[in-house]
């Protein structure tokens, strides 16, 4: 038995991989406002160092689309030098929740939290990226990019340049929702790849007047923070970008991780582990200056379709975005933006899961609910407050479910009248309890029997003994009251 006796089947994952994280890292890059070579760096460190480490065996991380928005939006804020700074100080959190076991209770997160805040990435992503199609500058806020989407495009349609661009966009989109009807033969290159290539060839030959990435070389790009960066976390609204970055990514990572376990029969993820990873992975990211990373669901099914085996693959897959970074920086130069823009907007509909949201509607309306005002919030407001507000709508959503409550009132028309309370008796049912006890004769006994109550808070504890006292005051007789032994 030799030593690495799976090293033919991760060598070639590790290509196809590769292939499909290149124009995918550069792609990110491009859309969170940074050199391209910084989400190639991201890249290198997702699959040399994150990938040598313990969690998820066949997970591939690297800069991923669904936090393109949170890291735009905080290099528009705080500048590209802080950026350095957030993603360490996330890499860190993530390593210290890593070490205190909090990445299992990271699954305990409502799923419909979770679509919708990829929902909301996603659409605003789109909205983004369908400026960068008619080479146009996008405007910061989601509803704004929104609102002025129709007056963009109708003036793009009176200039040459916006239009090529544009119509190098949708080629890029047509050949990635196409790419799974050619022949199984062709499909070996991947499709965003394929896509990308594709695109740079029409440019090219065409001579079309279309914006291309700008490139500085690999050192160039690189921008550890300075210790002046670092002043910044004084700033609350720095610290809560990186409550938001640590949240998203490791959700967004563990989530991923969930989904890749039910595409192979291997070892199953181990989830605290994984953090320790992501955030050693985030850590080093954040040293150099560069994107965050995550798990990427894309790149690892791709992995685990490949016929990867072990970590060795993804391991591989940095290593081959090392040496291209390296050797071939310059090819980047060619690559249209625009066709970078049409597989980001691929990848933004993808994250909208209109599937599940009709679904969810059909047979459980609440959770539909909350993941389309989670989507609506981040569009409207911003990424941490739309995460925020979904949360909260599922904590009061399980709370009132919880709180079910059961009341039966006995009157024989003679003696007192008794009432059975039962179930959990919390402040969200209260004015249902109340409503119907003040309904009770004023003029006669009340049994109340609270024996059936798994749980009485202190509210309706409090608010029980103040109807008690005044039906007392009023009555002929005191209630009088059970409670379980």
């Amino acid at each position: 038995m030799t030593r690495f006796p799976h090293l033919k089947q991760d060598f070639a994952a590790s290509l196809v991989v590769f292939l499909v994280a290149l124009p995918l890292c550069v792609g990110v890059a491009v859309a969170s406002g940074v050199p391209a070579e910084l989400g190639l760096v991201t890249g290198i460190v997702g699959g040399i160092v994150t990938g040598l480490m313990r969690g998820s065996s066949l997970q591939v991380s690297g800069p991923a689309a669904g936090m393109t928005v949170l890291v735009f939006e905080a290099v528009q804020e705080f500048g590209l030098p802080a950026l350095g700074v957030i993603v360490l100080a996330t890499g860190l959190l993530q390593i210290a929740m890593g070490a205190l076991r909090l990445g299992r209770y990271f699954r305990a997160i409502s799923v419909s939290v979770v679509e919708g805040m990829l929902a909301g990435i996603g659409l605003v992503l789109i909205a983004g990226q369908l400026y960068s199609l008619i080479g146009a500058k996008a405007p910061d806020s989601g509803l704004d990019k929104i609102a002025g989407l129709p007056e963009a495009l109708v003036d793009a349609f009176g200039s040459g340049a916006a239009l090529a661009s544009l119509a190098v966009g949708v080629g890029t989109v047509a050949v990635l929702v196409l790419w799974k009807r050619v022949p199984a033969r062709v499909r070996t290159v991947p499709g965003p790849l394929a896509a990308v290539g594709l695109a740079t060839l029409a440019a090219l030959v065409l001579d079309l007047p279309v914006a291309t990435v700008e490139v500085q070389g690999l050192l160039g790009s690189i921008q550890p923070p300075s210790l002046g960066a670092f002043g910044e976390l004084a700033n609350v609204g720095l610290l809560g970008t990186i409550v938001a970055f640590t949240l998203i990514a490791s959700a967004e990572s563990l989530f991923s991780a969930a989904a890749v376990d039910r595409l192979h029969d291997g070892p199953r993820t181990e989830y605290d582990k994984e953090l320790l990873a992501q955030g050693a992975g985030n850590t080093v990211c954040g040293v150099l200056g560069a994107l965050p990373m995550t798990a990427v669901i894309v790149r690892s099914a791709a992995n685990v379709q490949a016929g990867a085996r072990t970590k060795a693959s993804r391991v591989l897959h940095g290593v081959w975005l090392l040496l291209f970074a390296a050797l071939l920086p310059n090819v980047l130069a060619y690559i249209p933006i625009p066709a970078l823009a049409g597989i980001l907007v691929h990848a933004g509909a993808k994250l909208v899961p209109v599937r599940s949201i009709v679904s969810l509607w059909r047979d459980h309306r609440g959770e539909a609910l909350i993941l389309v005002v989670t989507a609506v919030s981040i569009v409207a407001v911003s990424m941490f407050e739309g995460v925020l507000i979904g949360l909260a709508l599922a904590i009061v959503k399980t709370a009132w479910e919880a709180s079910h409550i059961k009341m039966e009132i006995v009157d024989k028309g003679a003696g007192p009248v008794q009432a059975y309370l039962s179930g959990n008796a919390t402040f969200l049912r209260l004015p249902k309890i109340l409503d119907s006890l003040e309904s009770l004769p004023q003029d006669r006994p009340v049994e109340l029997d609270l024996s059936g109550l798994h749980h009485l808070d202190h509210a309706c504890r409090t608010a029980l003994e103040t109807w008690a006292e005044r039906h007392s005051d009023a009555g002929t007789e005191p209630v009088r009251v059970t409670t379980a032994a």
